[in-house]
């Protein structure tokens, strides 16, 4: 799956790594940054550290909280 719509800054990029998109297409993004290459280097290193985190695995999601030990 490839993400082609709705990745305004690298947090989103990251979030669709890690939800398991093969790709995130981005252009809109980038050329209206006040600094494009830097927003471009900003969404590579978002995909790079969203794909490692998806393939490092998550711990499972808990529903209620834990309480902390004094």
């Amino acid at each position: 799956m490839i993400v082609d719509a709705g990745v305004g800054t690298a947090s989103d990029a990251a979030l669709a790594m890690e939800l398991g998109a093969d790709g995130v297409l981005m252009n809109t993004a980038i050329a209206l940054a006040d600094q494009p290459v830097l927003m471009a280097s900003a969404m590579r290193k978002a995909v790079e550290a969203g794909r490692e985190a998806h393939l490092a695995g998550r711990i499972p999601a808990r529903c209620t909280p834990r309480p902390r030990r004094p």
